[in-house]
């Protein structure tokens, strides 16, 4: 049995993969699903059973676009679960690659980020020439 996640984005939903081995859960693209609970009630799911199972080190990498207001209450929730864990004494390790001409979403994460004691870095990433 795995307990990884595996989700092919599309236009409108991220991928979304987690190695629980790594301790390493990743997303990135657009996310403005239809189904916004759908989508990330398996990866809340996830983070619950890593944090629960495990006791070493959750790396979340993100390269997500945009976010829709139901995909920023679900990020909510996660970084939420992984506050808990970090004041509990976890070692929680975020980092939020954007691109830099996308201060929308660099405007975002510094959003969450505030909320956040753990490392949370956010890193332009080099744009496409």
């Amino acid at each position: 049995m795995t307990n990884d996640l595996n989700i092919p984005g599309s236009q409108s939903t991220p991928t979304i993969i987690s190695d629980w081995q790594a301790g390493l859960l990743s997303m990135q693209g657009d996310s403005y699903p239809e189904n916004s609970f759908e989508l990330f009630d398996q990866v809340i799911d996830w983070v619950k059973r890593f944090l629960g199972d495990e006791s070493r080190p959750l790396t979340l990498e993100l390269a997500l676009v945009y976010l829709n207001t139901s995909s920023v209450k679900a990020m909510m929730d996660i970084f939420d679960l992984l506050e808990e864990a970090h004041q509990e004494g976890r070692v929680i390790q975020v980092t939020w690659h954007y691109d830099p001409r996308n201060e929308r979403i660099a405007e975002l994460a510094e959003e969450f980020r505030e909320d956040c004691t753990f490392p949370f870095a956010i890193t332009p990433t080099q744009a496409p020439e």
